[in-house]
């Protein structure tokens, strides 16, 4: 166990997801986390996040100073730093340039053993800064490790205590040598061994399951997605045929999905019920146009279409689904702003009367896919695209209507199938290794949106006044930063041209070049 405490920068996550890319278990915990309670997990070592605060202000998150004399080596990042700099007696100014982005580290001569969390690293070498605040003095005790042109103390160590800091954000691919910071720290500085792997995710998670469900029946929303597979897998070893698998179809799935899912799921060996639930989603969502709206509505029906199915099968008390660590901060938590409601998180009804079991709460999406195939999962379903529980209806802005569905499953058709095969014909294919384990899909999400636009088009020498359909392609390792894929032109041009000809009523396609951030994967 290492726990990450949560000082509120949005991307935190990221810093829990690279720790378990070293095989260490990581949680996140917030600032105000009694330290009872963090003693009572036994942590074998602590990180300090960054977040947007500044540690002098009155208003400043800060933890209990006992974290400190917890006596297990503590890292911080960032903000963490500059929080322990201030704690322990060093002192935090704001800085007369701010630095943001890339920076050169020049280490400093003569750390010796001191300076371990540097290993590997040379005078030199780029990491990403992002700061508006700096360390000016070390606290007695510590050492200086390395220096920025705009920054003196960017990392800094008091080898006795095992408490060390970086100015500069590891976490982010843009530091080239992060993951040797995590390495050093965990590994030759704390000790720690390398037990986080998808074996030990299985049985970790089949326990948790077992404890929270007891001799209880459960139903498990399947939506044929990894994330809902593999819950449901994980269920079903814990508490065998007390699991009953229901999958509603609630009318906003792409092309032919419904079909895929049924049939998929029936090799599996789970006992399967499928809803057909699509006219009464349609109903609730005419006329709603409000993103958020849409995701309650959806997360409200389909818990009740759950509930309803679980009073039939009778005695049944546990609902499981398929929520992801993503899902549940960007559903907002105490310390991280809301970026948009997931449906079965923030979009889920006060009062229900099933408890939810998350088996996958804390793993992300790289996590899932390799506990997938650990399950024995065919690849189809282990590297099948990810797609929001409510469905085409956030791909639709505006109001969702039969007629629109229409035109956005033919159109996302097209789309899939042309990067398929774009994809296949530069040869990749699932599940691809790599030298580190499983190699991330060339384009990692793709898909069509419909915007609630119209616009002027020449077809068949007749004026035009048709939708437009946006093409969204992202490359990604975890969903909580992605960029926008560089897709050949060709490939661009064909998609293009078989939507406006194969898709009634769309004259016009764009494609999005927008990362996250700004942006989000998903349009709404």
């Amino acid at each position: 166990m290492v726990i990450v405490i949560d000082f509120g920068a949005q991307y935190n996550q990221l810093i829990a997801r690279r720790v378990r890319e070293t095989q260490v278990f990581s949680e996140l915990l917030p600032f105000d986390t009694p330290v009872e309670e963090i003693r009572r997990r036994q942590p074998q070592a602590i990180i300090l996040s960054g977040g947007p605060a500044s540690v002098y202000d009155p208003c400043a998150p800060q933890p209990d100073p006992a974290l400190f004399d917890l006596g297990v080596p503590i890292l911080g990042i960032c903000y963490g730093m500059q929080l322990m700099a201030h704690m322990l007696g060093g002192t935090v100014r704001r800085a007369e340039r701010r630095e943001y982005g890339p920076a050169e580290l020049k280490l400093a001569a003569g750390t010796g053993m001191d300076g371990r969390l540097l290993d590997g690293f040379e005078s030199g070498n780029r990491v990403w800064m992002s700061h508006g605040d700096l360390v000016l003095t070390a606290p007695p005790g510590f050492s200086v490790l390395a220096s920025t042109a705009n920054t003196p103390i960017a990392a800094m160590a008091d080898p006795a205590r095992r408490l060390y800091a970086v100015q500069f954000h590891p976490e982010v691919s843009h530091t080239p040598l992060g993951k040797l910071v995590f390495e050093n720290f965990l590994h030759k500085i704390a000790g720690l061994g390398r037990d986080w792997t998808p074996a030990s995710i299985v049985s970790t998670a089949v326990a948790s399951v077992q404890r929270e469900v007891g001799d209880g029946q459960a139903i498990v929303a399947l939506s044929g997605g990894v994330d809902s597979a593999v819950a449901a897998l994980i269920a079903h070893r814990a508490i065998g045929d007390r699991l009953h698998a229901i999958f509603v179809d609630h009318g906003l799935l792409r092309e032919h999905e419904a079909e895929e899912v049924q049939e998929a799921f029936r090799r599996t060996g789970l006992r399967l019920t499928v809803v057909d639930a699509s006219q009464r989603f349609l109903e609730k969502l005419a006329g709603v146009r409000d993103p958020e709206k849409k995701r309650r509505i959806v997360g409200r029906e389909f818990i009740k279409a759950f509930e309803e199915k679980a009073r039939e099968i009778g005695r049944v008390d546990y609902l499981v689904q398929g929520t992801l660590y993503p899902d549940v901060i960007e559903s907002g938590s105490r310390t991280a702003a809301v970026i948009k409601t997931h449906h079965n998180v923030g979009g889920l009804p006060k009062r229900m009367r099933l408890r939810v079991v998350e088996p996958l709460r804390y793993l992300f999406k790289d996590e899932v896919r390799r506990v997938a195939l650990e399950l024995g999962l065919p690849p189809a379903i282990a590297w099948r695209q990810p797609f929001p529980g409510p469905g085409l209806a956030v791909r639709i802005i505006g109001a969702v209507t039969a007629e629109k569905l229409a035109v956005l499953r033919r159109a996302d058709a097209i789309v899939r199938a042309e990067i398929d095969r774009y994809m296949k014909d530069t040869g990749f294919s699932f599940p691809a290794k790599s030298a580190e384990g499983l190699q991330s899909p060339p384009v990692s999400q793709y898909f069509a949106v419909l915007p609630d636009l119209r616009s002027v088009g020449v077809m068949g020498d007749s004026r035009t006044y048709g939708r437009t359909i946006v093409i969204r392609a992202v490359t990604t390792d975890d969903f909580m930063t992605a960029d926008w894929t560089r897709l050949p032109a060709d490939l661009l041009a064909r998609m293009s041209a078989r939507i406006t000809n194969e898709v009634p009523g769309v004259n016009r396609v764009v494609y999005d070049i927008t990362p996250k951030p700004p942006g989000t994967v998903e349009w709404e």
